[in-house]
C-alpha cells in the first residue's frame, strides 16, 4: 500500500458517524486537492472496511457510489441510512445537511 493512499485512509476514519465527504473533501485534507480520482482507486481496494468507513465518501452532488463497490446494491445506501443519513432521492444524500 501506498503512503497516499495511507493518508486518504487516515482521513477517511476521521469522518464521523453520520456524516459525508465528497472525494474532493478527502482529497484536499489528505494533502492534495487534485487527487479526488486517487481517494476513489484508494477506497476501490479498502483493505479494511471495518475500521475504513469507505461508504461515508460520496461524490460532490452526494451521489452514492455504484453497487459493486461495496459488496452488492444498495449496501452503501443501507449503511448510511443507519447512521441517520437522510437521502434526497435513491442516489444522492443531502451533501450540504451532511458534509463534514
Amino acid at each position: 500500500m501506498s503512503a497516499v493512499f495511507d493518508r486518504i485512509y487516515d482521513v477517511v476514519r476521521t469522518i464521523p458517524k453520520g456524516r459525508v465527504a465528497s472525494y474532493g473533501q478527502v482529497a484536499l485534507l489528505a494533502g492534495n486537492p487534485r487527487w479526488a480520482r486517487v481517494v476513489g482507486y484508494a477506497l476501490h481496494v479498502n483493505p479494511d472496511p471495518g475500521t475504513i468507513p469507505c461508504h461515508r465518501v460520496v461524490n460532490r452532488d452526494g451521489r452514492i457510489s455504484s453497487a459493486f463497490a461495496f459488496g452488492g446494491e444498495n449496501i452503501q445506501r443501507q449503511l448510511l441510512l443507519e447512521e441517520g443519513v437522510e437521502f434526497i432521492d435513491e442516489q444522492h444524500v443531502d451533501i450540504e445537511r451532511y458534509k463534514i
